[in-house]
């Protein structure tokens, strides 16, 4: 017999972990190979681990509910047709190896616990530390002076496990230290000239230092008769910290200019049809949006950066993301790589693709990963416009708006009319940081050419 090691693959750039959700099949079932096993949900996507082979599901070691680190075995697979002293001595050496690995996990809990015994069960400020929270100090190496600066968000200020982990995640990104002038901005003492921010002191974690509790505690809603609490989702949770992390990021501002797409639209209805017969494709606007934003970011590539401290990375790929709503009410944005260098048919597919395995929750973990820039449609609801989010760690984000019937004034060499135009609204959300107003507004402006003056010729 042979069995086969189940372990949780690589997810993509930065995950080190994910969570089982569900699993599709139960212990002593018959799988084939590339049957879907388990759903895993990482900070990223979801997706599901496949069999690697023919067999019985023989055990689970990661329930659904528990985290699993890539690399780790979550579920072994039999598989009774195979025989044999090498097939034997496998299945040894990977029960050893396991063994092993079970060893070293049970070392590392027993000196874990040992060292959070030395933690007592309150910080000389009095903030409750549970046992939970202090086996992670204990295991993280954060100290009990550390513990006493953590905002705590739990009942009474009591520190969360969320709280102790949202600081040790923001501990790893901090340490850039060496330019004088900034004290109290924890790590980041950084930004020659800036005074006046030293004894801030409260809330940690939150990428800006300390600050008192004044500054960021909220009030306590009150819930009256009728109302329903419905906690967050997962994902939503993640999207919150999502678009917190890039406002407190990034300095906001938002321009808009508007397009007569008239001559777009013309041409969008005309081949539409003939399209769809001849590749089976039906195509929006979206595509043709995203083959504008590729063109517009090759010619201004300062707008397809990111930041790192005070490095200005300019990327060499053009990476767009496009923002697709989910049938549960979330949002995933999957990544078309190199959309430059795609044709318009080949936008067409991807963005269809995309979209539908999104809403299937069947994206694989690089389809989201590594965008360099960002767009998002409020026309799809017939919104006008809005004011998108930057997906951190891009600097910009477009949004389209719907496009609408309107009077609008037109030059002739007649003299000046008033004809029905489809005008729409492109708004583009930038990081003051590295983009100013002109920068992006030639970019906004360059943009609204390609599309007035769109043509089959780009087809």
């Amino acid at each position: 017999m042979a069995k086969y090691s189940i372990t949780l693959p690589a997810m993509g750039e930065g995950v080190i972990e994910a969570t089982i959700n569900k699993w599709l099949v139960k212990v002593g079932d018959h799988v084939k190979e590339d049957d879907p096993l388990v759903e895993v949900a990482t900070d990223k996507v979801d997706t599901e681990i496949p069999s690697p082979a023919d067999g019985v599901l023989v055990s689970i070691t990661a329930p659904e509910g528990n985290l699993a680190k890539v690399g780790e075995i979550i579920a072994v697979i039999e598989d009774k047709a195979k025989s044999g002293k090498e097939q034997a001595e496998k299945i040894d050496k990977e029960v050893e190896r396991i063994r092993k690995t079970i060893d070293e996990i049970k070392s590392e809990r027993k000196e874990t616990e040992v060292a959070s015994v030395n933690l007592k069960s309150r910080t000389p400020s009095g903030k409750f530390i549970s046992p939970l929270v202090r086996n992670i100090a204990a295991r993280e190496d954060v100290s009990y002076a550390e513990l006493d600066t953590i905002y705590g968000t739990g009942m009474d200020g009591r520190i969360t496990r969320d709280d102790i982990l949202r600081y040790i995640e923001r501990k790893g990104i901090e340490g850039v230290e060496g330019v004088e002038g900034v004290e109290g901005v924890e790590g980041v003492k950084g930004i020659e000239g800036v005074k006046g921010v030293e004894g801030r002191k409260g809330l940690e974690g939150d990428g800006v230092g300390k600050r008192d509790k004044s500054e960021v505690k909220t009030s306590a809603v009150k819930i009256s008769t009728g109302d329903e609490v419905v906690e967050m989702d997962r994902v939503r949770k993640l999207i919150a910290e999502h678009m917190l992390l890039s406002k407190r990021t990034s300095p906001h501002v938002t321009s808009f200019i508007d397009a007569d797409v008239t001559k777009m639209v013309y041409w969008r209805n005309s081949i539409k049809s003939a399209f769809e017969e001849k590749e089976g494709q039906k195509i929006t606007f979206t595509p043709i949006f995203i083959e504008a934003a590729a063109r517009a970011l090759y010619e201004f590539p300062m707008i397809n950066i990111s930041v790192d401290g005070n490095n200005i990375i300019i990327r060499k790929n053009i990476n767009i993301g496009m923002a697709v709503a989910l049938p549960d009410g979330n949002l995933i944005v999957p990544v078309i790589k190199n959309a430059n260098e795609k044709s318009l048919t080949g936008l067409v597919k991807s963005v269809n693709d995309l979209a539908e395995r999104a809403r299937k929750h069947q994206l694989k973990p690089d389809e989201i990963t590594g965008g360099t820039f960002s767009i998002t449609n409020f026309g799809t609801y017939d919104n006008l416009a809005g004011t998108p989010i930057i997906n951190q760690p891009q600097v910009a984000i477009l949004g389209t708006g719907a496009i609408r019937k309107k009077p609008a004034v037109l030059e002739t060499p007649d003299g000046d009319v008033i004809a029905i135009r489809h005008i729409m609204i492109l708004s583009l959300s930038y990081d003051h940081r590295v983009i100013d107003g002109a920068l992006a507004g030639k970019f906004l402006h360059r943009l609204k050419e390609i599309l007035e003056n769109y043509s089959p010729d780009q087809f």
